[in-house]
């Protein structure tokens, strides 16, 4: 075994010893920019016997606690953002704006996809996307594709 596989088995083992805590963690990390997954600890959870229903139940809070976390940093960060970093200027922000607020709000549904999901939470805090609505869609989308996830191990384990 390499060095990296006997590495990668390690970590695999200290975060399945962790369980619910542990998934809790990754999942909140990987819904920030940083780039992780945490289904395959969902999996092998799962695989393990960890009760389904509370798995699923803290890898969606963490995951949008994850995302709430990327919201802020649009939220508060969005004027660095878009006038140091992205160099945005007054007019392209207001049509980004309109577009967003007329479609955009949706699109956080699509949060748990990957590449494009934190960037989506990032835009939702720089157009300044309410809290609640925030929440609510980012929420649904990422308890659904947990849920999936789960459905998908526990209907092929049976």
């Amino acid at each position: 075994m390499t060095a990296t596989g006997s590495y990668s088995r390690r970590m695999e083992e200290l975060l399945v010893s962790h369980g619910y805590p542990a998934l809790f963690l990754l999942s909140f990390l990987a819904a920030t920019l940083l780039p992780l997954g945490s289904e395959w600890l969902l999996v092998v959870l799962l695989l393990k016997g960890f009760d389904p229903t509370l798995s699923v139940s803290l890898a969606a809070l963490g995951n949008t606690l994850g995302a709430m976390t990327t919201y802020a940093i649009g939220l508060w960060g969005g004027s660095f953002l878009i006038g140091r970093v992205l160099r945005i200027d007054e007019k392209a922000r207001n049509r980004a704006e309109r577009v967003y607020v007329r479609y955009g709000r949706w699109s956080l549904l699509l949060s748990w996809l990957p590449v494009v999901g934190d960037p989506l939470c990032l835009v939702g805090g720089v157009l300044r996307v309410g809290l609640v609505p925030f929440v609510a869609l980012v929420g649904v989308g990422k308890l659904a594709r947990y849920l999936a996830v789960a459905l998908l191990v526990l209907q092929g384990g049976a």
